[in-house]
């Protein structure tokens, strides 16, 4: 019998959860799917994506469920979708709006910022817009509140997906910012990196750095030498953005496609909606009034309801009741912690009560 050697296939070595970002694939939304009204700085749809809006103009977000054309080119089923809805044409000096991701600083010690082996970073995304033309991208070491810049993109074609790949180098420009004691980011639960992708930035926040690549420690989140679009401009605009990556190296690699649940374990970590069943289709917390063994003195005295977060949160967070029924009364919380919390309801008078819409946010 003839036996045939076989040699084992190469295998490159595999980095699990090589990207810094949450959700850069856009496919977890536990607020809701859609807002016409944007909160300044807060998460409005997507989880773990802010929006900042210091403008005149306004827009609306949500997630985007994409084609199956558009999930073949990109690889991508979800995106997060800008729609302008009111217009800004003269942008003031004190005009800015963005969209931002913080990175939970802890999670960012393997680049060993702050000393001369830090690492250096790739970004890559895709993005789609009625608009051509220079868009800002910028990124914020925050315990030593450095910016890096200019990171920039084109859109190219109107209409169309393209993939975009920026380097971000820690040794650009002055050095001593990221590669000395000065550019350590703190092993904690704050915020370690946070990414910018703007939309309009007034002349109080850039800067002339001449299309150089440089970190500095002014608040700059553009370069003044580059003309950049005006995502202001038309109630027509739209923008489409999805499978960020920001990981360790020099180059981008194929996209890290987490599990669903994974993903949202990971989101569920800085924001929670607490519920045991739906009522109206809405999250609730059901909870029978405490009263006497013999029947007597029902719906008296507190209820109390205990809950415990499926995972910790980032730190104890804010818990908020949307509204409350069965009976008057006041809703208050304690011993909130990132492992759960207790909530109490007078209820005067009612035999069962219900605290609908919940939430836990813990969000940096």
């Amino acid at each position: 019998m003839t036996q045939t050697k076989v040699e084992a296939p190469f295998v490159e070595k595999v980095h699990h959860f090589k990207n810094l970002i949450y959700n850069g694939g856009m496919k977890i939304w536990q607020r809701t799917t859609s807002a016409t009204t944007i909160p300044d700085g807060a998460v409005s749809t997507v989880d773990r994506w802010v929006m900042s809006e210091g403008t005149s103009g306004s827009a609306t977000s949500e997630y985007d469920l994409l084609s199956d054309a558009d999930r073949a080119t990109t690889g991508h089923s979800y995106a997060l979708e800008l729609n302008c809805t009111g217009t800004d044409t003269s942008i003031a000096a004190t005009d800015r709006s963005y969209i931002y991701h913080s990175v939970e600083a802890q999670n960012c010690q393997h680049l060993k910022w702050g000393s001369s082996a830090a690492e250096n970073l790739c970004l890559s995304f895709w993005v789609k817009s009625n608009l051509t033309g220079n868009f800002s991208v910028s990124i914020k070491q925050e315990d030593n509140t450095s910016y890096y810049l200019p990171l920039s993109y084109t859109i190219n074609s109107a209409n169309t997906w393209e993939q975009k790949v920026i380097q971000i180098s820690p040794t650009a420009g002055s050095t001593s910012l990221i590669t000395s004691s000065n550019g350590v980011i703190n092993n904690d639960n704050g915020r370690g990196l946070m990414l910018f992708f703007g939309l309009v930035w007034g002349s109080n926040y850039t800067g002339s750095q001449s299309g150089t690549p440089t970190w500095t420690s002014s608040a700059d989140y553009a370069d003044s030498d580059i003309t950049f679009t005006n995502f202001y401009s038309s109630t027509s605009n739209n923008l489409y953005i999805t499978g960020v990556q920001l990981e360790v190296g020099n180059q981008a690699t194929e996209f890290e496609h987490v599990p669903y649940d994974v993903e949202l374990q990971r989101c569920s970590r800085y924001y929670h909606p607490l519920s045991y069943g739906l009522l109206s289709s809405a999250p609730v917390m059901f909870g029978l009034a405490f009263g006497g063994l013999d029947g007597s003195n029902v719906g008296s005295d507190n209820v109390m309801f205990a809950y415990n977060f499926p995972s910790p949160m980032r730190a104890a967070p804010t818990v908020t009741v949307g509204s409350k029924g069965s009976g008057t009364g006041t809703a208050s919380t304690q011993y909130i912690s990132e492992y759960g919390c207790q909530l109490y309801y007078t209820s005067n008078g009612a035999s069962s009560v219900w605290l609908k819409n919940v939430t836990a946010s813990s969000e940096i």
